[in-house]
Parts: structure tokens; C-alpha cells; sequence
């Protein structure tokens, strides 16, 4: 499983999003942008940036 956590990139923002693939992690990330952050265009270095953060979620 991938994890983003916005906190990472939005200081305090407590949301994640995980998924099997990096894909779907930004998709969903990119989604939170727009409807929490109120981001209207998401540009090709915030893409960059929630794909610098993602990590490997550790197994429980």
C-alpha cells in the first residue's frame, strides 16, 4: 500500500489518502486539493510534490 499524508504538504491538515498503487494516491490527493484546499488548478509541481511524500505503508 502507498500512503500520501497532506499534513506533509498542507502543515495541520490531517488528511491521507492509500491506495496499491501511486496513481490512485494522487488522484484521490489531487481530489482533496480541490474540494478541501479549494485548489482550481493543480499544477504539474504540486503533482510533483504529493509524489515526493508518498510512502510505503507499513503493515500492521
Amino acid at each position: 500500500m502507498k500512503r500520501f499524508d497532506c499534513g506533509s504538504l498542507v502543515p495541520g491538515c490531517s488528511f491521507h489518502a492509500s491506495a496499491e498503487d501511486e496513481a490512485e494516491v494522487v488522484r484521490r490527493s489531487v481530489e482533496h486539493m480541490r474540494t478541501t484546499h479549494g485548489e482550481t488548478i493543480i499544477r504539474e509541481n504540486m503533482v510533483e510534490n504529493i509524489k515526493a511524500r508518498i510512502k510505503d505503508e507499513e503493515k500492521a
